[in-house]
């Protein structure tokens, strides 16, 4: 067996220690250094994804990410990692097929939740030491050494993590510079329709958690409906030839002064985070969502039944403001039970049961046959009027917080009705399915 089968070759050893050896700040362009040269040839030769040239780019973050000394100051230099210790991370990285991610997602003005775990996702309070693990403190801290991740503030929040391990199928270089290796013969304005705002696996953790009736939990509906805002995800990446963002700030996220009777005549003021309280079902019914209910949905989305973009809508209504938010909700109804063929003569299939309904009634039929009952139907058709009104410019009131409300309500009813309907066995067509739907929910309108 190899040297270089075993761990960090001679060659690569060798690179590094004189690496090593350069006292801060080091040289203007670490990148024409001789020993950074020989360590990137060593690179090159001795792993089959190193790519032509060897990294660059991604070997200077690499060398930094473990405490390279000459790029760490007199206060920071304890965080440099032995040249052995550093030599065999760097072995394992090039030698890496596979990485992990954890992406961070603060609950922003989340009141007292109970812990849950689910899929690759936990959600709950994290202390600081906790955080500092997640982020991997001391790598954070060797790139970015006048920034600061302020874990103590943070950790008064609750947190999303969502976990999931990723292939890697580039090499170092195009990791690290994505943008170097784009195919630029392709269209750079096209559109993605679909596209999340957020990491897929952080978006399909969103859906999962939006099954749940926050509106009813909701103490302060007129507020927000929501029991928590997510205004960013921070992502951790084990590989270390991606470089790290910029740590987060505990101010993006919501806070109030709070002043307190010390009980002696006198006040004492702190800071703590502005919190929307919630209705004491949240600590007995949020447990259900558990690793059970996730199999449930995500067996669910393999459905036909979900071959259209509801997670999409579901998700984007959430993260959306205003007006497109309810938009956002009356389309996830529409992706879950519309069909081409409602407005398009030549997509319906004969012989059409249904061809004397309008686009509206069937979908009104639809909801009522699928939810139960025509009060269902009734309230599709207010929000579609409301819809309707605000697209086709045509003079609308403000959208009341009962509709705003109702639309959320109805979007998720649609859709956990949906999950629920797939418990009862394969569903082999789609069309076949809502016609069914139809059938059943037309007597009652």
């Amino acid at each position: 067996m190899s040297e270089a089968a075993t761990g960090p070759s001679s060659a690569m050893i060798s690179a590094m220690s004189d690496l090593w050896r350069l006292h801060p700040p080091g040289p203007d362009n670490i990148l024409a250094h001789p020993a950074f040269e020989r360590l990137r040839d060593a690179c090159r030769d001795g792993y089959p994804n190193a790519g032509k040239k060897g990294p660059a780019f991604a070997l200077s973050t690499a060398l930094r990410a473990l405490g390279l000394p000459c790029g760490l100051q007199k206060e920071t230099l304890h965080l440099s990692l032995p040249v052995e210790e550093a030599a065999k991370a760097l072995d394992a990285a090039m030698r890496a097929t596979h990485a992990k991610r954890a992406h961070l997602v603060p609950l922003d003005l989340a009141a007292d939740l109970p812990s849950i775990a689910f899929g690759p996702a936990k959600l709950g309070r994290l202390t600081a030491d906790e955080l500092l693990a997640l982020v991997d403190h001391a790598r954070l801290k060797r790139l970015y050494l006048r920034q600061e991740f302020d874990a103590a503030r943070f950790s008064e929040f609750h947190w999303l993590v969502v976990e999931e391990t990723v292939a890697l199928e580039h090499e170092p270089e195009a990791r690290a510079v994505p943008v170097l290796f784009m195919d630029l013969s392709r269209d750079l304005g096209q559109i993605e329709p679909h596209k999340g705002r957020f990491p897929g696996a952080v978006e399909e953790a969103l859906f999962f958690l939006l099954l749940a009736p926050w509106e009813s939990w909701s103490a302060m509906a007129e507020v927000d409906w929501r029991g928590f805002r997510v205004p960013w995800v921070y992502t951790v990446d084990s590989d270390i030839f991606v470089r790290p963002n910029t740590p987060p700030s505990p101010d993006t996220l919501s806070w109030e002064d709070r002043i307190y009777d010390d009980g002696y005549g006198g006040t004492y003021e702190e800071e703590r985070p502005v919190e929307l309280r919630f209705e004491d079902d949240v600590a007995t019914e949020l447990p259900v969502w558990d690793q059970s209910r996730w199999a449930i949905v995500e067996q669910a989305k393999q459905s036909v039944l979900f071959e259209t973009p509801i997670t999409h809508f579901l998700v984007r209504a959430f993260l959306a403001e205003g007006v497109d938010e309810f938009l956002a909700h009356i389309t996830t109804i529409e992706a879950a039970l519309g069909l081409r063929a409602d407005y398009q003569k030549s997509f319906r299939v004969a012989p059409d049961r249904h061809k004397r309904l309008r686009a509206t009634d069937k979908m009104r039929g639809r909801v009522a046959g699928l939810l139960g009952g025509r009060s269902y139907a009734d309230q599709y058709e207010r929000l579609f009027d409301l819809r309707s009104a605000f697209l086709h410019g045509r003079a609308m009131t403000a959208i009341s917080t009962k509709e705003r409300v109702m639309a959320r309500s109805l979007a998720r009813q649609v859709v956990e009705a949906l999950i629920l309907t797939t418990q009862a066995g394969p569903i082999s067509s789609r069309e076949d399915f809502l016609d069914g739907l139809l059938d059943k929910g037309a007597p009652l309108l």
